[in-house]
């Protein structure tokens, strides 16, 4: 199965590729800049492109299985509201106009549900982030959630990321529960999870194939 990863070089996105080459998976890694990807595996074509290229991107992403998205302009863009939904709907679009099917898109925990209510609209979700996840919400509600013409997966990561007080270290355990569009909480009520075991995730899904054309959350 060769696997089309968009957002190569960013902090998901590199986990997800360590762990996709970690399964001898055929990787095109796709970022503005690849020469900052360090996974030395032999499995990996890089790609270098600015991803509003629609066109140029879908050329890329021919004879790709799966797309993972795990695209973000990056939280200190002052544009990452616009950017994040120029650049997600470029992507969708690319991956239309392509002969990969399969879009899995890696969003944010703003877009999972508490009591019927995202978590992005609540009056303490943090102000320096709202920018970039209320961008996200909009892309999955208005847009990906709508899409009747690819097998779309929308990934939201656990609350708290590597933020562990016992083993600021956790790394890749393999431990994981799956969830909808509420947050999966542990013992301590925390959804909380590391790169790495969300990596190991979404990877084991694409695989499965559990949550087509849904939302699916992981957590320990």
């Amino acid at each position: 199965m060769k696997i089309a990863l968009i957002g190569a070089t960013g902090y998901v996105g590199s986990a997800i590729l360590n762990e996709l080459t970690h399964r001898n998976y055929d990787v095109t890694a796709i970022a503005r800049n690849t020469d900052k990807i360090k996974n030395p595996s032999e499995n990996i074509t890089k790609r270098n492109l600015n991803i509003f290229n629609t066109e140029e991107l879908s050329e890329i992403l021919n004879g790709n299985d799966v797309v993972i998205s795990a695209y973000n302009p990056g939280w200190t863009n002052p544009n990452i509201h616009d950017d994040y939904l120029k650049g997600a709907k470029s992507i969708q679009n690319a991956v239309e106009k392509s002969n990969a099917k399969r879009l899995i898109v890696i969003g944010g925990a703003g877009t999972m549900k508490i009591d019927g209510k995202y978590l992005v609209d609540s009056p303490n979700f943090p102000k320096e982030i709202y920018a970039g996840a209320s961008a996200v919400k909009k892309y999955f509600v208005e847009n990906l959630s709508k899409n009747e013409s690819l097998d779309w997966e929308f990934f939201t990561p656990a609350i708290e990321m590597n933020m562990f007080s016992d083993d600021k270290d956790r790394g890749r355990t393999g431990a994981y529960r799956y969830g909808n569009e509420s947050p999966v909480f542990d013992a301590e009520g925390r959804s909380r999870h590391s790169v790495e075991d969300l990596a190991v995730a979404v990877v084991d899904e694409i695989e499965k194939k559990q949550f087509l054309r849904k939302q699916f959350t992981a957590a320990y």
